[in-house]
């Protein structure tokens, strides 16, 4: 385990929200499409209207994309205080930008967004109690996707919620 340090910490330090495969839509407009239950019709410039999108972290549905916000599973913050530091810019980019793995991003409601910040699971969960074994089970995958630490205060709270949970199978494709 490794203490976390958030010297020098800067969002700007992780460029998100690129158009990484230049189709006119950035990362943000990608994860709200592929996670609307209903579509949003796309205009110009991937300009996103309509649609509907289920919020796990508060158990609600949002009728269009402006009540949403695109949370980083694991925070920015969280990731530089966990190893994101010692990455380059592209790394960090890649980092912010990770279609790859379903659960590194994800379109949830303003005010859950808000409410997270940048915590780790010791100060928040999600207020939607049936949803917290699939976070946390997300929130590990994550980390070990990108090969982040994790520190004790955060690997209590995880195993204690953990150890209530179901045993499922976690795979993950390395990112770095």
């Amino acid at each position: 385990m490794r203490s976390e340090d958030r010297t020098g910490y800067e969002r700007t330090k992780f460029k998100h929200w690129v158009d990484a495969d230049k189709d006119g839509c950035n990362t943000r407009s990608e994860v709200l499409k592929d996670e609307a239950v209903v579509a949003p019709e796309q205009g110009a410039s991937c300009r996103l209207s309509g649609g509907a999108w289920f919020c796990p972290y508060d158990d609600r549905f949002i009728q269009g994309p402006s009540g949403l916000d695109i949370d980083h599973l694991v925070p920015l913050a969280e990731a530089w205080d966990s190893g994101a530091s010692d990455w380059s810019a592209k790394e960090r980019e890649a980092y912010a930008n990770d279609l790859g793995d379903e659960r590194s991003l994800i379109a949830m409601s303003a005010a859950s967004n808000r409410s997270k910040a940048d915590q780790d699971p010791s100060t928040w969960l999600p207020p939607a109690v049936g949803y917290r074994c699939q976070y946390l089970t997300d929130w590990v995958a994550t980390k070990m996707r990108w090969r982040l630490s994790v520190d004790a205060d955060e690997k209590a709270a995880i195993t204690e919620v953990l150890d209530q949970c179901p045993d499922v199978p976690v795979t993950i494709t390395p990112a770095r």
